[in-house]
Parts: structure tokens; C-alpha cells; sequence
């Protein structure tokens, strides 16, 4: 009697997928069957981790990995682990956090790896320029997939958010024509989204957190369609302020999408006649109240960066040039939130970690630019966990 050959050995020890999975769609899981073929297990990168729900990053990092997880045959769910990265907006640190992250995420289930040995695949799909990443990890082993269906996951959401949009600037689930519009926009996505997925989306809605991050996107998408007609995108330029007294930074809270809620730094848009210097000092002054005079702030001055990683706004291309003041140990100074701030607040810098999901945009990333909020590794706190 002959038997059956044996399986062949898989080509590597582990597989690596990158991606935010906002949501995870077919073509996502094209790349996932790709990578399970590849290897007995495979670590699946998820980016985009520990920051606010926004319009562009609605879930979070482990509601992803459980989508992904539930569009996965049972048989097939050991073999993939998660891994939550967050969004540096600094290559090299990104792509440091990923490499040690992957490597303790295999590490604690048993793999040994030789990368020099080609013991890591990567699978990707080269999309655009923000598929760049994936060559930025010498060592391990490309697989580029080419896409076979046309999926587009901010086309997804669009969708998705618009059925929420039942008259012009009007967001609203408990609207009789709400279910219709829902129902339509889920149909639309059966043949790019897993039954799985689309149970979730449906479910999502009844939170709080589907109205207004409907709004927000209704509210940004206004917003580029105003500067739709110029010759070329525009590039913005901001300013925003840290101030430090005794272990508490002053923070404001922002009272208008997007971003409504949610903590940032002092801060604001350049004005044509004045320096950065000026418009930082101008901008504290109006949304916190706070002011000393030029010879204090020159004093209190510790430092300043410029961040201008293409992807840190959800309002577009924006660039701000942030200060950072310290005042010593003194009283901290009366400061109340104004303009376009519904709160300002001195907030000890020993709370800032616990708060990161809490921040607009990349403003936690600065702090951590300055004080050095998060360690240089950060595979010792990341959580990796399987199926």
C-alpha cells in the first residue's frame, strides 16, 4: 500500500504580517492564508496601537485581532499570534519596536528563530507609498502578494460612517432611515468583508463612539473638500506649546472635532505675520490663559522639535514646530481653558502613560519626545498574545 507523502516542511519558522486592520477585509486575509502556508506560525503586526478612536483608527487593537481571529478556521487560530505596535511617527523606532516585538512575541511561544538562516518571511502587498515599510527589515524574507481583488479599507469606512449621514451634517442611528442606509452599505461590502466583520460593524453602532466618529469623518471630509480646488495639496503649519511645573504638564482639552474630548497640547495654526516663537507663546496665551513676559519664557526655554511625519493629522499634511518651557518647581500658575480649548488642566507627568489613548493625534508622542514616557524598547511592555 503507498502512503501518502509527507507534508513538506514549511518554508520558514515564522511569517510576519504588517497592517492596521481598520477593518480586516478578504484582501487582508488573502495575505494571512498566504502567510500561513509560509510558516507554522505567524505574528501579526497590529499598527496603529494604543491611540484614541478617530475616524481613521475607529477600533482598537484588540478589537482587530479578534476580527481577525473569528474570519480564521478554528484549526488555524493557535498558529496566529498578535502583536500591538504603536504609531511612533519616527521610522527607525517603529521599525526597532517591531523587530524586538516580534522577536519576544515568538520567543514566549516556544520558537526559535535564526534570521540569518532566513528564518522570518514577511508578507505584504505593495500598495502605495505607505507600503514602503515593508522594506525596512533586512534579515527577513519578502513575500510580496500581488492584490487579486480591489479592497480599499478607507473606502470601508466611508461607507460605513456615511450611513449614519441621514440629512447634511446630521448624524443620527435612532432615524427611521438609519437601518436602510446601514443594511445597504453592509451589503455592499458582503464580497470584501468576512460575515464575522460585518456582524461586528452592525453591532458597533449602537455605541457612542459610531455617532460621533461619523461626525468627525462628515467634518474632516468638509474640510479637505474646502481646499479640494488648490493646485496641490496644501501643507499646514502649527505650532504647539509643552509646559512643565512641578511634575504636571498643562494640557487642554479640545471642545471641537476632530478630536472633541480629547487631550493635546496648547496650540494652533501659524499666523502669516508672526514667527513660530510668537504664534506658540500667542497660542498658550489664548487657550490657557496662561502669560509671562518674553525674558521668563526665554529663561523657562528647554528645547524644540519639529514633527512632520506625513500620516500625524487627520487634518492633512500638517507640520508644527512644538516649544518646550519648563517653570520650575514653583506654584503652578491659574490657567483656564478658552477659544477653542473646552479645558485646560496641569496634569502630573506620572499619569501621562496611563492616559496615551487619550491624546489627539501624535500630541502623546511628543510628550514622550521630551520627558521619555515610554522606554527606548518597548517589547517589555507590549502584549502579545495568541489564539
Amino acid at each position: 500500500m503507498n502512503r501518502p507523502a509527507p507534508a513538506p516542511e514549511p518554508a520558514h519558522k515564522a511569517a510576519v504580517l504588517i497592517g492596521r486592520f481598520q477593518p480586516f477585509h478578504r484582501g487582508h486575509g488573502q495575505l494571512l492564508e498566504h502567510a500561513l502556508a509560509l510558516a507554522d506560525r505567524v505574528v501579526v503586526v497590529i499598527g496603529s496601537a494604543h491611540q484614541a478612536r478617530t475616524a481613521k483608527n475607529p477600533w482598537s487593537w484588540s478589537e482587530r485581532a479578534e476580527l481577525i481571529r473569528l474570519a480564521l478556521p478554528e484549526a488555524q487560530r493557535e498558529r496566529v499570534l498578535f502583536l500591538p505596535v504603536r504609531d511612533y511617527y519616527n521610522n527607525a523606532r517603529w521599525t526597532q519596536a517591531v523587530r524586538s516585538g516580534v522577536a519576544a512575541c515568538l520567543a514566549d511561544a516556544g520558537v526559535a528563530v535564526d534570521e540569518a538562516q532566513g528564518g522570518i518571511a514577511l508578507v505584504g502587498h505593495f500598495k502605495d507609498a505607505s507600503s514602503q515599510y515593508l522594506a525596512q527589515f533586512p534579515g527577513w524574507v519578502l513575500h510580496p502578494v500581488a492584490r487579486s481583488i480591489d479592497i480599499d479599507a478607507t473606502a470601508i469606512r466611508a461607507s460605513y460612517f456615511d450611513a449614519a449621514q441621514v440629512a447634511p451634517g446630521v448624524c443620527r442611528t435612532d432615524h427611521p432611515a438609519f437601518a436602510a442606509r446601514l443594511q445597504a452599505a453592509l451589503a455592499a461590502c458582503a464580497d470584501t468583508l468576512h460575515d464575522s466583520t460585518r456582524e461586528f460593524l452592525r453591532a458597533w453602532t449602537h455605541r457612542p463612539d459610531y455617532t460621533r466618529l461619523a461626525a468627525e469623518w462628515e467634518m474632516l471630509r468638509e474640510y479637505q473638500l474646502s481646499w479640494s480646488g488648490a493646485p496641490w495639496p496644501p501643507v499646514f503649519v502649527t505650532v504647539d506649546v509643552l509646559v512643565r511645573c512641578d511634575d504636571a504638564v498643562l494640557l487642554v482639552q479640545r471642545g471641537q472635532a476632530p478630536g472633541q474630548g480629547l487631550w493635546a497640547l496648547p496650540g494652533g495654526f501659524i499666523d502669516p505675520r508672526e514667527t513660530t516663537w510668537q504664534s506658540a507663546l500667542r497660542e498658550l496665551r489664548e487657550e490657557t490663559g496662561l502669560e509671562r513676559s518674553i525674558d521668563d519664557w526665554r529663561a523657562a526655554h528647554r528645547g524644540q522639535a519639529v514633527f512632520d511625519h506625513p500620516d500625524r493629522s487627520l487634518r492633512g499634511r500638517t507640520i508644527t514646530h512644538a516649544f518646550y518651557f519648563d517653570l520650575g518647581a514653583g506654584p503652578r500658575p491659574l490657567v483656564e481653558g478658552a477659544d477653542d480649548a473646552a479645558l485646560a488642566r496641569w496634569m502630573p507627568v506620572a499619569s501621562l502613560p496611563a492616559l496615551e489613548a487619550h491624546f489627539l493625534d501624535d500630541h502623546f508622542h511628543m510628550l514622550d519626545h521630551f520627558l521619555g514616557l515610554t522606554p527606548p524598547d518597548d517589547a517589555r511592555i507590549l502584549t502579545a498574545v495568541g489564539g
